[in-house]
């Protein structure tokens, strides 16, 4: 049965004074599916929950870590793994809630907050199948974010339409950036033109100003998330990667992005601040390129993790980061293996803010 808000053409979030608030904001937790799918590391899973298991680890020394499991078994593998990373395991809460994959990023719920509201939060439950029905079946990934307004008992919005949390970044004051190679491909909401989909972004993320660049990264499965591109670390600065060899496939892109962004200016009337970001050196498997990048690091309470390659600028993009987050720990995992499931640390987590 659906929580209490029903929608309607004026109920949205924007309109009860709902907004989706900036990563870099306060959390009261994080938000995880266990990995489990070896369709997504073929060969490699079990190379990946070292990594994993020091992310958490992070996360959980500055909020409360959430983690979706299949059943019992699957929440005692998962627990030894922590343990012997030495997380915090009283920070750490486990939900018997299946998934068919581990992207929280993308199936997770979409927290909004209103400091006069009541409640202070709401999830907005976006449609998801799996970046154009690219990764079949994804029925229990569609459940989560219901399952968990349940489970915080908060209201939920249903905007009816395909929209993940690594295609969209946000300044937490009324800017939102993403991609058009995502947002308007044939395979999300075919129905829907670039007004009609920046009239849901105004609507169920309570923004006021949508920037769009054009392309993604080589190698990136989603048509192009803006989280392996350019993503706002404060109000008016975002980090945005840069390829500096012109013969690599990235170059040409990344540089029509960074000319677009020079021309943006927010709501305030400021030109967006720039910060460019390195990108690592192509990361091959198996003759596949693969969607490496610094650009998917993740923001929590206690530190900024930043992705790394075993690359020569790992530590040149972690002192970027550092200098853009002062307040935070830069802490760099490597995540050569789990770049292999074609995402990293920020696709594999959403946070919930704290009101």
């Amino acid at each position: 049965m659906r929580t209490n808000i029903q929608i309607n053409e004026i109920n949205t979030p924007a309109s009860l004074g709902y907004h989706f608030p900036a990563e870099f904001g306060p959390h009261a937790a994080t938000w995880l599916s266990w990995p489990h799918k070896e369709a997504s590391w073929p060969g490699k899973i079990d190379s990946i929950y070292p990594s994993y298991a020091a992310f958490v680890k992070y996360i959980a020394m500055g909020e409360k870590v959430h983690i979706h499991v299949k059943d019992e078994t699957m929440r005692s593998d998962a627990e030894n793994h922590l343990i012997r990373a030495d997380v915090n395991m009283d920070q750490v809460h486990f939900h018997f809630f299946p998934t068919n994959d581990a992207w929280c990023r993308d199936h997770g719920p979409a927290f909004v907050v209103n400091a006069n509201g009541s409640p202070k939060k709401a999830v907005v439950n976006w449609m998801y199948n799996a970046w154009g029905d690219k990764y079949p079946p994804y029925d229990l990934d569609n459940e989560i974010p219901v399952q968990i307004a349940k489970y915080l008992d908060l209201p939920c919005f249903y905007p009816e339409i395909i929209m993940e949390g690594g295609s969209v970044d946000f300044n937490g004051q009324g800017t939102l950036i993403t991609t058009e190679s995502c947002l308007l491909h044939p395979n999300r909401n075919p129905h829907l033109d670039k007004n009609q989909i920046e009239k849901y972004l105004f609507d169920y993320y309570g923004i006021s100003q949508v920037l769009w660049l054009k392309d993604g990264i080589v190698g990136d499965d989603t048509d192009g998330h803006i989280d392996d591109l350019t993503r706002f670390v404060n109000e008016d600065t975002v980090v945005t990667v840069v390829e500096t060899n012109p013969q690599d496939e990235n170059y040409q892109p990344l540089q029509e992005n960074l000319t677009s962004l020079k021309g943006m200016k927010l709501l305030s009337g400021k030109q967006v601040n720039i910060v460019e970001l390195p990108m690592p050196a192509p990361v091959i498997y198996e003759d596949t390129r693969l969607p490496a990048s610094y650009a998917n690091f993740y923001v929590c309470n206690h530190a900024v993790i930043v992705p790394t390659f075993r690359d020569s600028n790992d530590e040149k993009a972690i002192e970027i980061l550092g200098a853009c987050f002062p307040n935070r720990h830069a802490i760099g995992i490597d995540s050569l293996d789990i770049i292999w499931g074609l995402g990293s640390f920020h696709c594999l987590s959403q946070q919930e803010p704290e009101i």
